[in-house]
């Protein structure tokens, strides 16, 4: 399989390239040059799998035959070993025919584990095959760098620095980054918010020239194509709890980079029966404004009580709107453009194909405060405020019941302890076990202004690998 850059200007790569590769040379993200599509039989033929099966099977035709099929074997098997629960991702009912899916049983519990384990062995297997080193340079909202780093950080050939907004993320979050020890584990809290280190990352994509010679970069986030990979797969493993093929599913995603929802899209094009996907978004509802009126115009970034989701720029979205426009590389390059500097509306033809694949809803701080509250008063189910959002965004986006409506949960609530105690809940959530001295070790992490230069300077200034 070869996968093309969504502005047309760059080489197709294989999976093994693209892996290593993150933003394309000419700005663009990595898609698939085709998906692989299945019949409803074939789709059926794997739904008695366990997860990790099902993973290979959906997995497999993506890496185009750069990873023998044995070894990709045991680096499925490998990745989920540290999950919490058996199922992998278990399904929790809240009402007739309407679930939450746990994402949150890996070992950073985010569903950014699920990717980023499996991210984290890959490189290890291809850098080690190839007898390479590279810098992982990644932007996290919360959620990213934890899982990011407890993916890489066993990895000899990989020096990693991980820069989240000082101050703009939960204490469990940068705890989970802070406290990890390794020469090679570099975080940095940048005096901004979420999007400033995600343009600093993008930039420097863009120009390496700060890393020493023979040295490149390599994304953890969700501009990673094997990011978008490895999460398609829990959209099957869902579906088949709740009766599909023979049965659609509809889902209601908390998304603020549009990567987690964008790889449901891509479960519905291969095949999978998805009768709705809903976007939901907190008050940084940049893709719901434009999802619902067609008018892309960024807002000042708001702080909020579901910070892994507090982001103007949507970076996955352009992948989307690269099928929406009939995959015209010269377009999206223009747009994409455009929406850097102004206010946007796409023609009708591309804004009828959003309209078809997608509803959305903006929730803000009171009203998920108030859902978290009344799951736990009707289902003594304690939701985190992400996945509250998800789950305010289903119900007030459903076509109809008879449909199972399959909520994506997101993080655990004891991450975000703030917003389930304002919801009434007594006291801060307990962290599982195996966190459980989390507030007794000692952190790492320097803080830096918001300048491109400092960032660089501290990242040469500290490869080691």
């Amino acid at each position: 399989m070869k996968y093309i850059s969504t502005r047309g200007k760059a080489p197709a790569l294989n999976f093994e390239d693209v892996l290593l590769t993150g933003l394309a040379p000419d700005g663009g993200l990595y898609v698939p040059e085709s998906l692989p599509k299945y019949s409803k039989a074939q789709i059926a033929s794997w739904a008695s799998l366990s997860y990790t099966d099902l993973a290979f099977q959906i997995i497999q035709p993506f890496i185009g035959g750069c990873i023998p099929d044995d070894d990709l074997k045991a680096i499925i098997d490998d990745t989920y070993v540290d999950f919490r629960h058996p199922a992998i991702a278990p399904l929790v009912q809240l009402d007739r025919n309407e679930w939450v899916l746990e994402l949150f049983q890996g070992p950073t519990l985010a569903f950014k584990d699920f990717a980023l384990q499996m991210l984290g062995r890959l490189l290890d297997y291809v850098l080690e095959r190839r007898q390479q080193k590279v810098v992982i340079m990644g932007a996290t909202s919360g959620d990213t760098g934890s899982a990011a780093i407890q993916g890489c950080k066993r990895c000899s050939n990989i020096d990693i620095f991980i820069l989240h907004p000082y101050q703009r993320v939960s204490e469990v979050q940068r705890r989970q980054m802070t406290t990890v020890v390794g020469d090679n584990i570099h975080n940095i809290a940048v005096r901004g918010h979420f999007d400033h280190c995600q343009a600093m990352v993008k930039a420097s994509f863009a120009d390496q020239s700060f890393l020493p010679e023979g040295r490149q970069l390599v994304a953890v986030n969700s501009i990673n194509w094997a990011r978008i990979m490895a999460q398609i797969v829990y959209y099957f493993y869902a579906a088949y709890a709740v009766g599909a093929p023979d049965r659609s599913v509809s889902f209601s995603v908390p998304t603020g980079n549009f990567g987690d929802i964008y790889a449901g899209y891509l479960a519905k094009c291969m095949g999978l029966p998805i009768e709705q996907l809903v976007v939901a978004t907190n008050q940084n509802d940049i893709l719901h404004r434009f999802i619902s009126g067609n008018k892309f115009e960024k807002h000042e970034l708001q702080h909020t009580l579901s910070p892994s989701m507090d982001i103007v720029v949507s970076s996955n979205f352009e992948r989307m709107l690269f099928d929406c426009y009939d995959r015209d590389g010269a377009a999206i390059d223009d747009l994409m453009t455009k929406m850097n500097t102004e206010t946007v509306s796409i023609p009708d033809a591309a804004f009828a194909k959003v309209r078809g694949l997608f509803d959305s809803y903006g929730v803000n701080d009171e009203e998920t405060v108030a859902m978290i509250a009344s799951v736990y008063e009707n289902n003594e189910y304690l939701l985190d405020p992400h996945s509250a959002i998800g789950v305010k965004a289903a119900r007030e986006c459903r076509r109809d019941t008879a449909t199972p409506m399959i909520t994506l949960a997101t993080a655990h609530p004891a991450k975000f302890p703030e917003a389930v105690m304002k919801a009434g809940y007594p006291t801060a959530p307990a962290l599982p076990h195996h966190m459980s001295d989390l507030f007794d070790l000692d952190e790492r992490y320097e803080v830096v202004d918001n300048k491109l230069e400092d960032v660089h300077a501290m990242i040469a200034a500290n490869i080691r690998a």
